[in-house]
C-alpha cells in the first residue's frame, strides 16, 4: 500500500501577516524539497475536503465554533482579526482551517479503511494548540484531536496514541484528551518554553518529556526509549497519529534544541515498529510546527522517507 499526502490550496490562503513566521512559505517549500527530492513521485496525492460541523462538535465546544465562524466573518470585511497575540485570521482562515481537519479526518479514513498504509497531511493552520474552548500558538481547530475522535467515533478503535515531537508541548490535544481512557498522548518538548504546559500532572496516557533549551537527537532519543516505547508497548495502541513539529530542528530560530533530520527518521522508523507491532501499520502524520524554511523541508522529507520505505 501507499503513503497518501493530504493538503489543498485553501490552505496556502491563511495569513496573519507579512513576518508572522506561520506563513504560506512553509507548504510551498515542502512540496519543493518533495519534488526536487523525486519523493512526490512515491505518494498518493489527495484533496482535503473540508470538515463537518459534527465531526469538530467532538473535540470542539459549539460555542467556540462559533465564535471562529464569527470571527472569520468579521475577517471578511476588516482583513485581519487577532484571537491572541500570536494567532490571527483573514478573510480565508475559516476556510483554511476547515480544510486542515478535514485533511487528518480524511487520512483517518483512507489509513483505517486500509486504502493506503499510512498518511501525512501538509496542512495550515497547525492545531496541537488549540484546546477544546481556545484557540492559541497559530492554531484554531485541533486536527490531530479531530482525527483521533473521528477513529475512534467512526471506525470503532478502542487505543488510539499520539505522538507529539514539536518543540512545543501539545497543550491542546492534552486539554482534550486528558480524561479519555482510550487515548495516549507521547510528547517531547522544550521547557520552559510557550505553552509553558506539559510538565505538571504528567499521567500514565499523558507522557510528556521535557527537554532543556541546547538538547540534541542523543538525549532526545534517550527520552523515546525510555518513556515513550516502553508506554506505547503497554497500551498497544490499535493506531498512530503523529503531530509532526519539525521545529525543535537546530536551524529554527523560534525555540532552542538542535534535532537534524536523521533524528525525523530514526523517530518515525521507532514510531512505525511500534504501528507494525500493534496498529496494522496504521500512522496519520499532520504538520504541526517548523519555521526555518529549508530545514522543514528537508526534515519533511526524511520523515515521509522514512514513512515510504518498505
Amino acid at each position: 500500500m501507499h503513503t497518501a499526502f493530504i493538503s489543498h490550496p485553501d490552505c496556502l490562503l491563511h495569513d496573519m501577516g507579512l513576518h508572522h513566521p506561520e506563513s504560506p512559505a512553509r507548504l510551498k517549500a515542502i512540496e519543493d524539497e518533495l519534488a526536487s527530492s523525486g519523493l512526490m513521485d512515491k505518494l498518493e496525492r489527495h484533496l482535503a475536503p473540508l470538515a463537518t460541523l459534527g465531526q469538530l462538535k467532538r473535540v470542539h465546544a459549539p460555542e467556540y465554533i462559533a465564535l471562529l465562524d464569527a470571527a472569520g466573518r468579521q475577517a471578511l470585511s476588516s482583513g485581519l482579526v487577532n484571537l491572541d497575540p500570536d494567532t490571527a485570521m483573514n478573510r480565508y482562515s475559516l476556510q483554511s482551517a476547515y480544510r486542515a481537519a478535514g485533511a487528518v479526518i480524511l487520512a483517518t479514513d483512507l489509513v483505517a479503511g486500509e486504502q493506503v498504509e499510512n498518511a501525512f497531511c501538509s496542512i495550515r493552520p497547525p492545531g496541537h494548540h488549540a484546546e477544546r474552548n481556545r484557540a492559541m500558538g497559530f492554531c484554531l481547530f485541533n486536527n490531530i484531536a479531530a482525527g483521533v475522535a473521528h477513529a475512534i467515533e467512526a471506525h470503532a478503535l478502542e487505543r488510539v496514541a499520539v505522538v507529539d515531537f514539536d518543540v512545543h508541548h501539545g497543550n491542546g490535544t492534552e486539554n482534550i484528551f486528558r480524561d479519555d481512557p482510550r487515548v495516549m498522548m507521547v510528547s517531547t518538548f522544550q521547557h520552559p518554553l510557550y505553552p509553558y504546559s506539559g510538565v505538571k500532572g504528567r499521567s500514565e496516557r499523558m507522557v510528556n518529556i521535557p527537554l532543556a533549551a541546547g538538547s540534541d537527537g542523543q538525549l532526545f532519543r534517550e527520552a523515546v526509549n525510555r518513556f515513550w516505547l516502553p508506554a506505547l508497548e503497554g497500551f498497544q495502541p490499535q493506531m498512530l497519529f503523529i503531530s509532526a513539529g519539525f521545529d525543535a530542528h537546530k536551524d529554527d530560530d523560534l525555540a532552542s534544541l538542535n534535532l537534524v533530520e536523521a533524528d525525523y527518521t530514526w523517530v518515525t522508523q521507532k514510531i512505525r515498529e511500534v504501528a507494525q507491532k500493534h496498529a496494522g501499520n496504521r500512522i496519520v502524520s499532520a504538520l504541526e510546527g517548523g519555521y526555518d524554511l529549508p530545514a522543514l523541508g528537508r526534515s519533511v522529507a526524511a520523515h515521509l522517507k522514512a514513512l515510504t520505505d518498505p
